[in-house]
């Protein structure tokens, strides 16, 4: 069963994705926190709809047809569960971030497109967004975008392109 708050988690992943992205002001908290964003950028390692505008800008620089096909969402007090897949394709390097914010590793783009499944969690408060955090199928990504097993010619082109990412930070 749908309610305003499965709807409110649903709107967001959809902004995230493909939308406009002021509209996330009125629909995460101020104070909101991702868990997730630990290995996101720095700019998403903060609160409220400004971190998570970042983590949007971070995925949608690396893929393009972004979307969330949500499947079922389950409610438990004011946590909300998603059970969706999420599907893109790959137009720009992917980068992660260690726990200082440094350039871990990145994965230059391939044009593969892929089609994995995820479970987004969200605490809800007042009809917003106040906590997110997500289990997602990395190995599947990995795997359908051709980052493993990598190739020698893909690992040359994945330390050039972190080369590249460390370069844009400094």
């Amino acid at each position: 069963m749908r309610t305003i708050d499965s709807d409110v988690c649903v709107r967001s992943m959809t902004i995230m994705a493909s939308g406009d992205l002021d509209e996330l002001k009125e629909i995460v908290h101020p104070e909101a926190t991702n868990r997730e964003a630990k290995d996101e950028p720095p700019a998403c390692r903060g609160q409220g709809p400004e971190a998570f505008v970042a983590t949007a800008h971070w995925l949608r620089a690396a893929f393009a047809d972004l979307r969330f096909d949500v499947h079922d969402t389950v409610a438990d007090g004011d946590v909300i569960a998603v059970h969706c897949t999420m599907s893109g394709r790959q137009v720009g390097p992917f980068v992660s971030y260690d726990e200082r914010g440094e350039v871990a590793q990145a994965f230059p783009p391939t044009g593969r497109t892929f089609a994995i499944t995820q479970s987004h969690w969200f605490r809800m408060a007042d009809g917003q967004v106040v906590e997110h955090w997500a289990n997602r199928d990395d190995l599947g990504l990995a795997t359908q975008l051709g980052w493993v097993p990598p190739s020698p010619a893909f690992l040359w082109r994945m330390a050039r392109a972190k080369r590249q990412a460390r370069r844009a930070r400094a």
